[in-house]
């Protein structure tokens, strides 16, 4: 789609939905103002047209950037092989930062949709409570990450001894995360059966379209994270403890 100063917001948002991030960010209304002309929208906003449309190419292109990346390479590091510190800041600075960018705009989207479609879909109210109770969860398992779990492991690396003594093994606070994970694919796959795939109902607006392919997003990052902590992390710092386990008493 060609984009000029006519085009419809909603004509914007319609052709790729990633764009109502550029929207949110100016103000813009492109759910029901999605009929008014980008100019128009713009200038109702207190926004200039052209700043507005520069946001949008700049998101146009981030966006074909990061799906050719990922194509050409969605991970090319073997995290099988990388030091574990260098795991545990990859987690922190792609998956933590994600999450902590995500939730708050999701719950700004969810009460939004909630409050203007509640009424003809009584679904969302179970929606919205699993979403409050699985971010609650989500922003708590991050800071236990970030302060017990991923410092323990790194310490235990760089100085190759046993430490933990508040945790115990370090198979203690990784229960818990692994609790957590299948708590939290519980709440996915609810939320996945309460909106059809996240598919948009027939009658449901750019807002909703909005909140459902950021619930898509937020589900494709929680299961790349959980993967990489379930199946390489957590097995790992396991032996890594076991051999600095067998090596102490070896001494001994």
């Amino acid at each position: 789609m060609a984009l000029s100063l006519d085009t419809t917001i909603g004509d914007l948002v319609a052709a790729r939905i990633g764009r109502s991030e550029v929207f949110e960010r100016f103000g813009i209304d492109y759910c029901c103002g999605g009929q008014r002309s980008l100019v128009d929208a713009s200038r109702a906003a207190g926004q200039a047209p052209e700043a507005v449309i520069e946001a949008i190419l700049a998101s146009d292109r981030d966006a074909a950037a990061a799906d050719r990346a990922a194509a050409a390479a969605p991970d090319a590091t073997d995290w099988r092989q990388a030091r574990l510190r260098e795991l545990t800041a990859h987690i922190v600075a792609t998956h933590h930062a994600f999450m902590k960018g995500a939730l708050p705009r999701i719950g700004e989207l969810m009460a939004k949709v909630l409050a203007a479609h509640g009424e003809r879909h009584p679904e969302l109210s179970e929606v919205a409570g699993v979403f409050a109770a699985l971010r609650e969860e989500i922003e708590g398992h991050l800071a236990k990450e970030e302060q017990v779990l991923f410092p323990m492991i790194e310490e235990m690396e760089i100085t190759r001894d046993l430490v933990g003594a508040h945790c115990g093994s370090v198979n203690n606070p990784i229960a818990v995360m692994e609790h957590e994970h299948d708590n939290a694919g519980a709440a996915l796959a609810r939320l996945r059966e309460l909106t059809a795939g996240y598919t948009p109902p027939a009658d449901g607006c750019a807002t909703y379209a909005a909140l459902l392919e950021a619930l898509a997003a937020m589900e494709r990052d929680l299961h790349a994270h959980i993967h990489k902590e379930n199946n390489i992390l957590h097995p790992r710092a396991t032996q890594l403890e076991a051999s600095l386990l067998a090596a102490a008493r070896q001494e001994s």
